[in-house]
Formats: C-alpha cells, sequence, structure tokens
C-alpha cells in the first residue's frame, strides 16, 4: 500500500506491507534507535511520537501512520545540539546500556508536552510502562526532573 508519512519531519510517499509494524518500518529507512525488545507493548524500548501521542511502535501497524506526523530519537535533537532532554540524560547518567534510552526520551518529550511541570510522582507514574535492566530507575527520574526544574 502507498502511504504518505511524515517520520522526523520529512513528509515521503512508502510503500507499506498491511502486516509490519511501525517499528519494523522505521527500522528498516536506517533509523535504528528504535528498539524492539518484548514485542508486546510492555517494555517501552519501542515507544515513538505518532501526532505528539507516544505509541508502542512494536504493536502499531505502520499502515495507520499514513498522513500522520512520526517523531523518532533521530529527530529529537537540532542536529548536533542535544534536546536538553537528551543532555540531562547524559549529565545524569541516566543510561547504561543504553538500550531502553530512546523510549524513556520519547515518553518523558510526550509527558512534558502535556504538563511541563510534573511532580516527581507524576514522572514516575507516567514513565512505569518503561522497564531498564541496568540503572535502577533513579538516574532516569532525576534526569527529566532536572529538565522540569530547567524550564521553570
Amino acid at each position: 500500500m502507498s502511504q504518505r508519512i511524515t517520520i522526523n519531519g520529512v513528509a515521503d510517499d512508502y510503500h507499506v506491507e498491511p502486516r509490519v509494524t511501525l517499528a519494523e518500518f522505521i527500522r528498516s529507512l536506517g533509523l535504528t534507535g528504535t528498539k524492539l525488545s518484548c514485542e508486546m507493548q510492555v517494555c517501552g524500548a519501542c515507544t515513538v511520537l505518532v501526532d505528539g501521542s507516544p505509541v508502542s511502535a512494536c504493536t502499531y501497524l505502520a499502515i495507520d501512520a499514513d498522513g500522520r506526523e512520526v517523531l523518532t530519537i533521530e529527530g529529537v535533537a537540532d542536529g548536533d545540539k542535544l534536546h536538553p532532554l537528551q543532555q540531562a540524560f547524559l549529565d545524569h547518567f541516566a543510561l547504561q546500556c543504553g538500550f531502553c534510552t530512546p523510549g524513556f526520551i520519547m515518553g518523558a518529550l510526550a509527558m512534558l508536552e502535556v504538563n511541563p511541570h510534573p511532580s516527581r510522582a507524576e514522572v514516575i507514574h507516567e514513565l512505569e510502562g518503561h522497564m531498564c535492566r541496568c540503572t535502577g530507575y533513579r538516574p532516569i527520574i532525576d534526569a527529566v526532573m532536572a529538565t522540569v526544574e530547567a524550564n521553570q
């Protein structure tokens, strides 16, 4: 099926097979920041934004992105300049292996768009659907909170 999808600000026409997930499709374009892990909408590693809302790209079909705007981790930075949230993840050592990091950042970006000044408890609640096996979560929450505090 031919579809028009905007990915990281660039609209293009794509041939999309009906059974392909958005994560598989994105990765086929060479955008490998979106990770596949559980493939059951449980871990959050595949989170991308579709029209500004977080979706689990492992179960979201690519054909459903027709006419929509998709933002992946590759589209968050401004060239070589990291987004403040990405920089906060580095500054607060909120990553180790980095596998889950894109999903956490995308989920946090969506949350901050809706609620730019969440409490620590709200951040913890909003990111519950993301799993990390390395950091113990505290540095991740600290990075998000540092971003919130920098924007006050």
